[in-house]
């Protein structure tokens, strides 16, 4: 049986201030206050493992402990088939610059090793993400949501951020840098986690 989180203040375990707002909108229906890690000036833990799952957790108990709150995380990233799952959760650290992130360099890297193997069309790859809600006494629950789609070249739009204007849900011709922001959210890995979250956790 999930635990159920009672209305109140919930920290965002995140310094990226667009999943601050994508999660405070998302979370405003249940009665739920948001306040970001970053504002409450809580160091950012090392992200040490391997799966989205163990960093996710990572994060939301430092939230939480440093906190005193319940603490809501997210670790996503994108997976590419060919690629062994690959940048997988070290998605962002393949944009790293020593000037900030580059994302049209991670996404010429991925396709740049897709056409040094000669990889099979479609390439195909998933957008993940996993929810970690962690409460002060080490408590937590885990959602995990994934988007699968493949990989496309040249990159198209300019709406999403990330790795959103090379990759192509299925059953889609647009790509998520293309998409309509609202319709893009109601699809994404991030959504399809956050559902499974409402139903454990506030139905």
């Amino acid at each position: 049986m999930s635990r159920k989180l009672a209305p109140g203040q919930l920290v965002v375990a995140t310094h990226n201030a667009g999943k601050v707002r994508e999660m405070g909108a998302l979370l405003a229906p249940y009665g739920i206050e948001t306040v970001s890690a970053g504002d409450l000036g809580l160091p950012e833990p090392e992200e040490t493992e391997e799966t989205f799952e163990g960093n996710a957790r990572i994060k939301a108990h430092a939230a939480a402990k440093a906190a005193g709150l319940p603490a809501l995380s997210d670790d996503s990233g994108i997976a590419v088939d060919a690629l062994g799952g690959r940048p997988g959760v070290h998605t962002a650290d393949w944009a790293e610059t020593g000037q900030g992130r580059d994302f049209e360099m991670a996404m010429t890297k991925v396709w740049t090793m897709l056409e040094a193997m000669n990889a099979p069309e479609p390439r195909r790859a998933r957008f993940v993400s996993t929810l970690c809600l962690a409460w002060p006494d080490d408590h937590d629950e885990v959602f995990r949501g994934e988007v699968p789609g493949r990989v496309t070249w040249p990159m198209r739009g300019e709406r999403g951020f990330g790795f959103d204007p090379i990759f192509t849900p299925d059953g889609e011709n647009e790509t998520f840098g293309e998409m309509d922001p609202v319709r893009k959210n109601a699809m994404s890995h991030r959504a399809r986690a956050f559902e499974k979250l409402v139903e454990a956790c506030f139905g």
